[in-house]
């Protein structure tokens, strides 16, 4: 949605949240944090949403005033809340203070979602009742200490995702473990519902870098039944928050990515619109003449455009840039989530689609058989460790250590044509490379005489002759 990201809490393409379509049917937004799924409902009904859950019930004229679950409500002196400014989050910091009695610290991660998501930011937070706001510009780490180490591993999930929404979570998740400990808070609080991935991709990682921190999810909590209860919330206390239709989609969107859901992409069935892209153009109004971008790479990680150094976010921004110019990146899938169901998205990803194209086709010319076998099976466990929040495991940082070491030569240029939403490679050079013209030509050369092949078939296909002769024998 408009309101914040899809799946997050701090990233989203604006703060705006839809009307109810009037009618004989209505799209009921619930706006749940990190999950928020239109549902269609008939008029006059209200949807509920307890653990994940959604039921209905009709409307009622009151207004909801949400508690804590008391079994599930812990003492907190102080929290910090992950925070967009959002419909979802302005009313969260009212809600913890009123029930957990505590003050709350805001604290917003710019994981590169753009500068609008950013302001005012503030004077919302403290309007509804923070004690502060805590901003940290983290585009710079998560580029460099989280997708780098993806995209070097070659961790793509069920064939299609890149992971964008699955790496900005550690990343913020960990800040908000710092901001903890800065400002002397003995708890954390996210948005996230208890159907969606992120509610894991968060909590993990608290745990792994503070199990100490005590964990407060007002959507596994509260009994708020979704975006006209939160509505009639912040309208009670004077919170401020926006409610004017901006978008029909959820949306989640970083440095790396943008990924929409909801709406008619409900259906997989639906083409999706495409008034609904923001990151890349149709490619069918791309420009008629390519472009061609010189990729350099460092140990598996790309360095340069065209022979230009840039630092990661900065390179990141800039093939984002050229990309979605040309049409790179879009992808439309249906994926299987960590808590069991399937969800369809369409993502946006310009910028890492080029990369991954070009470090994969660097390795190529480098890696032996046998090492890229293994490496790319790595890469499938690497991506599901990932997806399912599990950045801070020992097993995660072990095939970080075997990444580091079979990429240590992947050290070259590529040469990619962008046209009309195609990244085709053209060239591919290496210091490194084990390409070798006088091995591969036709002609007989002084390392490989063609003669001796005769031997290493014999031998190759023994076993085959063996049960050929004995099918012959019986």
């Amino acid at each position: 949605m408009a309101l914040f990201s899809t799946r997050t809490m701090v990233s989203a393409s604006s703060f705006h949240l839809p009307t109810p379509v009037r009618g004989s049917d209505r799209i009921h937004q619930e706006s749940v944090g990190c999950l928020k799924k239109p549902h269609i409902l008939q008029a006059g009904v209200r949807s509920r949403l307890f653990s994940g859950r959604i039921c209905t019930g009709q409307s009622s004229p009151r207004i909801a005033v949400p508690k804590a679950v008391p079994s599930e409500k812990q003492t907190v002196n102080k929290v910090v809340l992950a925070y967009s400014g959002g419909l979802d989050t302005s009313v969260i910091v009212r809600w913890i203070r009123e029930n957990y009695g505590c003050e709350v610290v805001c604290f917003t991660a710019d994981v590169g979602q753009g500068d609008m998501e950013l302001d005012g930011l503030e004077k919302k937070a403290k309007a509804s009742g923070a004690s502060q706001l805590v901003v940290k510009d983290l585009k710079e780490e998560f580029v460099k200490d989280f997708i780098f180490p993806c995209l070097r591993a070659g961790a793509i999930y069920e064939r299609k995702y890149l992971l964008g929404t699955s790496m900005a979570r550690p990343v913020i998740a960990k800040a908000m473990v710092d901001v903890a400990r800065e400002v002397g808070a003995d708890a954390v609080a996210h948005g996230c519902t208890g159907k969606g991935n992120d509610q894991v991709r968060f909590e993990l990682t608290f745990f792994a870098l503070n199990p100490d921190l005590k964990v407060v999810a007002p959507w596994r909590e509260w009994d708020i039944t979704g975006r006209e209860d939160a509505i009639e919330y912040a309208k009670k206390y004077d919170i401020p928050v926006p409610v004017t239709k901006k978008s029909i989609y959820s949306r989640d969107r970083n440095l790396w990515h943008l990924s929409h859901e909801g709406d008619i992409l409900e259906d997989p069935a639906n083409e999706p619109e495409e008034g609904m892209y923001m990151m890349s153009v149709n490619p069918v109004d791309a420009p008629n003449q390519p472009e061609y971008l010189d990729i350099g790479i460092v140990k598996g990680v790309p360095v340069s455009i065209n022979g230009k150094e840039l630092s990661p976010a900065t390179l990141l921004n800039e093939l984002n840039t050229i990309g979605g110019k040309h049409g790179i990146g879009r992808i439309d899938m249906v994926e299987n989530r960590l808590v069991g169901m399937k969800s369809r998205g369409v993502y946006e990803t310009p910028g890492g689609t080029i990369m991954w194209h070009a470090v994969r086709e660097l390795e190529s010319l480098i890696l032996d058989r046998d090492s890229m076998k293994l490496k790319d099976s790595l890469a499938l466990q690497y991506a599901d460790l990932v997806y399912a929040g599990r950045w801070f495991d020992p097993l995660r940082e072990a095939m970080d250590a075997f990444m580091d070491k079979i990429t240590e030569k992947t050290t070259g240029s590529v040469q990619i044509k962008l046209y009309k939403g195609s990244a085709t490679v053209t060239s591919r050079t290496s210091p490194n490379s084990m390409y070798r013209a006088d091995i591969s030509s036709f002609e007989n050369g002084e390392i490989y005489n063609q003669a001796d092949a005769e031997g290493f078939i014999r031998l190759y296909g023994l076993p085959t002759r063996v049960r050929a002769m004995q099918d012959k024998e019986s």
